[in-house]
């Protein structure tokens, strides 16, 4: 991870529109490099040779790999949080622990569906900037947890330790271990993820 500290973790941000459409041609491309080669096989050399850029193009925007990793976390984290709320409107009228398994169903279909976001975002965090970013993510998403089990007359304690935020920690792990066994959040490690959240908050929420 050493290697990804550089002064410049996120990307530089295009003013013009012209330099904006050729910004979102390196993300698209960079996304379907890693879909086919994944993080090992991935290069800005090669990412220039397919789009037919010259290198210094897209130096411009990322001055390292580790820029468009943290691009493309940063989306991937962007909607898999906008997912999850919509997700929880819909679960409120079933008990908090329906709605807990509902949310882990919620988060293994959009990895699923995401197979660069399982590896950006499950397979370890690329750099430091990725990392914090995950877990500012996951704190919003206790936050929500906190909030729903609220709507249902639960309040959780005060911190320390963040109920909330430790939960979905626990179902964000059995996330991480099938991905690094199967590739993918099978049916098992998704019922676990839901298990694992409802075992823990259970010691604060009442049946």
């Amino acid at each position: 991870m050493n290697q990804a500290l550089v002064p410049d973790g996120f990307p530089r941000q295009p003013l013009q529109q012209r330099a904006k459409d050729r910004f979102e041609r390196v993300v698209d491309e960079a996304r379907q490099l890693l879909l086919e080669s994944g993080l090992s096989g991935f290069s800005i050399p090669e990412l220039a040779t397919r789009l037919g850029y010259s290198r210094a193009t897209i130096y411009n925007f990322f001055p390292t790999p580790y820029t468009i990793f943290n691009e493309l976390t940063r989306r991937y984290l962007v909607e898999l949080e906008q997912l999850l709320y919509r997700g929880a409107q819909g679960l409120l009228q079933v008990s908090w622990q329906e709605g807990a398994r509902g949310m882990a169903a919620f988060a293994a279909r959009y990895y699923n569906d995401n197979p660069v976001a399982r590896l950006l975002m499950l397979g370890g965090a690329i750099t430091d900037e990725s990392y914090h970013a995950q877990e500012l993510m996951i704190q919003r998403l206790g936050r929500l947890v906190q909030q729903t089990l609220a709507q249902r007359g639960i309040k959780l304690p005060p911190s320390p330790p963040d109920v909330s935020l430790l939960a979905v920690e626990l179902g964000t792990t059995c996330f991480r271990v099938s991905f690094f066994l199967h590739g993918e959040i099978t049916p098992q490690y998704q019922e676990e993820a839901g298990k694992a959240m409802i075992a823990y908050l259970s010691c604060y929420a009442p049946d």
